[in-house]
């Protein structure tokens, strides 16, 4: 191990802290220090769970920005992390792809209680799977029972194995239809990313555009996001960007930055902490969605027990998850993982305070390491949208 790597892994604190204004606000000022201080603290907590590099961003009602960096963006080089690096999205998308099937219910375009059949006739079939019993709205709230079977990798050997193997949406359903369902639609709650495989075909039926073409056209031009990218089966991620490593045991780290999204027409988007905020922002504050899809997006159940480890008391809706807040109310976010990448986010009811945490190396060899992991950026999110007290709500 070099001197400079050395040195990089023990910083504990941000590399860079950077305090801006949104274009069109007011004049930057230094943010209240409680926020910047508060912020370096997090960053640095979840640095020094052996979390390789962190950066965060929260935005404030006034549209002021903290930024903080913690740790390294490469091993072998020992470079600081860039509080405007890319990272993939991962699951972050699929609140992207619910805005944009409200989007399209609010044209008439198409019903939330519409069949995956009526859509899609005997793709959702076998194993006591039926398309004709399943809603749209069940896909967007993981209440469909369809369970995973998407392929992954467990071990370094996995990884190097399959990091650029490609599988069309079709191929991922057809895996998932050799099982049986978790359960009859609308009967509980389990997380199912090839529900997400689906509704990515249904907007493609509806529109006669991949999604993420509509996403492009309805999302990210109007709001100018135009650090969020589709990379499709490229397996690589824009300039600056930090590696992206995993944890598979001791002595186990890999960089497996370079892969393709087992899911590429979902998972494929690269963003940054501060188009993140950005989406987020713009969808609670009401720019997206009218006033009546918001709702129905917001309308929640209880996630499983399960994921309830992960999400203490959390309650998903369509595309979104409902969080509570230690200063009292509720906040919603949409965390990512994929390839390496931990990306958790929040903002508020009102979309008035939000904040963004990326880090670049998963701890997934124990349970213990992920829910450490996780409760450490959890906590980071607490702290940046309860400053100041109990948000606003309208």
């Amino acid at each position: 191990m070099t001197s400079t790597l050395r040195k990089h892994l023990a910083m504990a604190i941000g590399v860079a802290t950077l305090l801006a204004a949104e274009a069109g606000t007011a004049v930057a000022q230094p943010a209240g220090p409680s926020v910047v201080e508060q912020l370096r603290q997090d960053v640095a907590t979840i640095h020094a769970l052996g979390v390789s590099g962190v950066q965060a961003r929260v935005i404030g009602p006034d549209g002021r920005q903290s930024v903080a960096t913690s740790g390294t963006s490469d091993l072998t080089t020992g470079r600081p992390v860039s509080s405007d690096g890319y990272f993939r999205m991962a699951s972050t998308s699929k609140t992207l792809v619910a805005t944009v099937v409200l989007q399209l219910e609010a044209e008439g375009k198409l019903s939330l209680d519409d069949t995956v059949d009526h859509w899609l006739p005997a793709v959702v079939q076998g194993n006591g799977n039926d398309g004709t019993l399943i809603s749209i709205r069940q896909l967007l709230q993981h209440t469909s029972g369809i369970r995973d079977d998407l392929p992954g990798y467990t071990t370094p050997e996995e990884y190097y194995q399959q990091r650029h193997n490609v599988y069309e949406p079709r191929q991922l359903v057809d895996l998932a239809m050799a099982h049986k369902p978790d359960f009859e639609p609308g009967k509980g709650w389990a997380y199912s990313n090839t529900g997400y495989v689906l509704l990515d075909m249904i907007i493609q039926k509806a529109t006669g555009q991949p999604a993420r073409q509509e996403i492009e056209d309805r999302i990210l031009r109007p709001l100018g996001l135009d650090q969020t990218r589709w990379m499709g089966t490229s397996p690589a991620l824009p300039r600056p960007h930090a590696q992206a490593y995993e944890l598979f045991g001791p002595g186990s780290r890999v960089d497996v930055t370079d892969q393709i999204p087992v899911d590429y027409e979902n998972l494929s988007w690269v963003t940054t902490t501060r188009d993140e905020n950005r989406f987020l922002r713009a969808l609670l504050d009401g720019r997206l969605l009218p006033a009546r899809q918001l709702a129905k997006m917001k309308k929640t159940v209880l996630v499983s027990e399960g994921a309830q480890k992960l999400w203490p008391k959390g309650r998903y809706g369509l595309g979104l998850v409902e969080r509570p807040l230690n200063c009292g109310g509720t906040y919603w976010s949409h965390e990512g993982g994929d390839g390496g990448y931990i990306t958790l986010n929040g903002v508020t009811d009102d979309g008035r305070r939000s904040a963004v945490v990326s880090m670049s190396e998963a701890r997934g060899d124990t349970a213990e390491h992920i829910l450490e992991q996780e409760k450490a950026a959890s906590a980071l999110i607490d702290h940046a949208l309860c400053a100041g007290g109990r948000p606003r709500t309208p």
